[in-house]
């Protein structure tokens, strides 16, 4: 049974008569929306599908949280011209935050990345009905859930403390409120509650910008629920049956374990059953991938790579408690044959239970998947500049006649891979013969290239033909009576040869397919070395002139710091009482509280954990996602910027380096020890 019908058969189990079940996901706009958050709405989307399966009325709710604060200008935003000031909108709400990409229609910054991944969404051909929590908040919907709230804070404040690991500090609970107001001059959320009627309705406040005022909760609705009570309180007002997040909400000081208490004990609703889910990697990134080059890790840029059932089918696979990784290198070819094959034995009926369960959540209604071979479109592709033509033409050469409709959605992918993220696999043709490569073979090698320049030149060969005289060429230079162990390894160096020779490589796509798919005409000319070589060939292949541009002057670097004597002895069980294991950066971000610390959430080998570490200033989260470190595990936790801090990581600092991380190899598993 797949993972999302095992979970339809839980929520049916807890209200089997409920007419419409509910299954939600939700992502605040704070800028483009990574692929990692596209898990929350993959496995709500698989579990109403589920439901639909076994015949229940199911819908996918899609909440986007654009009245939260706004905390941090993304890198990429701040980098654009006239944005340079968008600090100033920090605290207020994303809905009020001018847009910031210029010349774009959409009114503000939320409406402008809400777009941009409603307009993704639809082409996974998802069907979700949107929230949008600043329309819901300020039309006054949750008012009465508001003022519930506020009667209840100090029962509110009291399950909030129980999860702290901090006492709480004199006076603070009589001083707690839930709500944030948005302050009518600044339109910050930077307001304190000075007084509140008994009823809970009315209230005083002051802002940090020196207004204050009266504010009336039946009728003033330009407020929000704190996160923790927000998304109860959600909960109740929608019917959430089903609602999934991060593994870090569901940690016991997470954000679903507190929110359940509160669900029940302040809005006395039953919570959604909850499915905690693993990050999502990224394999294969490369320099041209990087931050630098713009490109975020949307949906978006997946389509560029991934067919929509792909990604979908990668989601659909993969339990939502074990990570997986899209691949930027030549993996996704892998993945590109796994999936033809799943979906070739649905099509031919021998698939099974499990291939047929995945395999159904990733159908899009009103497309049909060509499984024209990614791995060929990319080999082929290349060599014939992807030229759609000579692709046809290339296919039909080779006994797989696949015409363009039916590669046209596979085509521009496999181009964008290969420019983008593997342009060390393009194949292309040299221009002029590699007298360099002919003139270190010795005499048989020789002989062999004008075997190959003949048999080409001569023509007439097909497909098997080809193949089969390819072969021969060695035996006929060396001999058929060859010990069979020399004349296999002579083969080896003779397609190496040929490489070499056409393309500037040591390997390629199978010689014989090479040979056979582009004209002849094309590339005969540079196996034939019976005529010297010309001025244009020494020319062409006359190492570039060094560069004028000066060299950059090594940074300048401190004095090392005095070595230290080395401390006093211990025992190797001393030694032993230290938990230091490998564990992998699964994310890294800034914390706003904090000038020197970034909160790396880290997995074990056993569970996730989140460390604050003051590396703020020497690396950017970037750098430092998928990377292992060392970590000492069992280090008593620490309360830092409001962060539980579940250990330390191992660094070397000194005057001559600053601090730098001890990283590991990335063979090394995660969780193993150091001894």
């Amino acid at each position: 049974m797949h993972w999302s019908e095992e979970i339809a058969e839980r929520i049916i189990a807890r209200n089997p008569d409920k007419e419409e079940y509910v299954c939600a996901a939700g992502i605040s706009p704070s800028g483009s929306i990574h692929i990692g958050n596209f898990r929350d709405v993959a496995t709500s989307l698989f579990v109403v599908k589920a439901l639909e399966k076994k015949g229940k009325k199911a819908r996918l709710l899609f909440s986007w949280d654009e009245f939260d604060r706004f905390r941090h200008v993304p890198a990429n935003v701040k980098a654009l011209p006239g944005n340079e000031d968008m600090d100033e909108n920090i605290g207020r709400p994303y809905v009020d935050v001018r847009n910031p990409i210029p010349n774009d229609p959409a009114p503000n910054y939320a409406k402008y990345f809400e777009n941009e991944f409603e307009a993704a969404i639809r082409r996974f051909g998802i069907k979700m009905d949107y929230r949008y929590q600043a329309d819901m908040n300020r039309s006054g919907k949750y008012a009465k859930y508001l003022i519930q709230a506020l009667e209840k804070r100090k029962e509110i404040f009291d399950i909030l403390d129980s999860f702290r690991t901090q006492d709480a500090e004199e006076g603070e609970r009589d001083r707690y409120y839930p709500v944030a107001i948005y302050c009518p001059c600044c339109h910050k959320d930077s307001t304190t509650i000075t007084w509140i009627s008994d009823d809970c309705t009315k209230a005083k406040y002051t802002c940090e910008c020196g207004h204050s005022g009266d504010w009336d909760f039946t009728k003033d609705f330009n407020c929000k629920l704190a996160w923790k009570i927000d998304w109860p309180m959600r909960w109740l007002y929608e019917g959430v049956d089903f609602e999934p997040g991060g593994k870090d909400h569901a940690s016991p000081t997470g954000s679903y374990q507190t929110s359940k208490v509160i669900s029940k004990q302040i809005f006395g609703y039953e919570p959604p059953l909850f499915q905690g889910y693993e990050f999502i990697g990224i394999k294969g990134l490369t320099g041209k991938m990087s931050g630098s080059s713009g490109l975020n890790m949307t949906p978006d840029t997946l389509l560029k790579l991934y067919q929509p059932e792909m990604i979908l089918w990668l989601y659909s696979k993969t339990d939502p408690t074990k990570a997986f990784d899209f691949c930027f290198d030549d993996g996704i070819l892998r993945q590109y044959f796994e999936y033809d094959k799943m979906l070739t034995d649905c099509r031919t009926g021998a698939a099974n239970d499990a291939i047929k369960a995945i395999m159904y959540n990733c159908e899009i209604e009103g497309r049909y998947v060509e499984t024209v071979p990614m791995s060929l479109l990319v080999q082929l592709g290349s060599i014939v500049d992807f030229n759609v033509p000579m692709l046809e033409t290339v296919f039909e050469k080779i006994g797989q006649p696949y015409k363009h409709e039916q590669f046209a959605d596979r085509l521009e992918r496999a181009k964008y891979w290969l420019e983008v993220c593997a342009p060390d696999q393009v194949n292309r043709l040299r221009t002029t013969r590699n007298w360099a490569v002919f003139e270190s073979l010795n005499e048989a090698q020789r002989k062999e290239v004008e075997l190959l320049h003949a048999l080409i030149a001569r023509g007439g060969y097909d497909l098997d033909a080809l193949n089969t005289e390819l072969y021969a060429i060695p035996k006929t230079v060396f001999g058929e009576d060859a010990d069979p162990k020399v004349l296999k390894t002579e083969q080896a160096e003779f397609f190496q040869t040929v490489y070499r020779l056409l393309i500037d490589k040591e390997r390629g796509p199978r010689l014989y397919l090479f040979l056979y798919a582009i004209d002849p005409a094309k590339y005969v000319g540079l196996l034939d070395f019976s005529y010297p070589q010309t001025d244009a060939e020494r020319e062409a292949d006359m190492p570039p002139e060094e560069s004028s541009c000066p060299v950059e002057e090594p940074q300048e670097t401190s004095e090392p710091d005095p070595v230290a004597p080395v401390k006093p002895e211990i025992t190797i069980d001393q030694f032993n009482l230290l938990d230091v294991r490998v564990c992998k950066i699964l994310k890294a971000e800034t914390v706003r509280k904090s000038r020197a610390c970034l909160k790396l959430t880290l997995f074990d080998g056993l569970k996730n954990r989140v460390i604050m570490s003051s590396i703020k200033d020497t690396y950017t989260p970037e750098q430092l996602v998928g990377k292992k470190i060392l970590v000492v595990a069992n280090l008593q936790p620490n309360r830092i910027c409001n962060v539980t801090s579940e250990g330390m990581l191992l660094a070397a600092t000194n005057g001559a380096c600053g601090c730098k991380v001890i990283f590991v190899d990335d063979a090394i598993p995660e969780g193993t020890p150091l001894h």
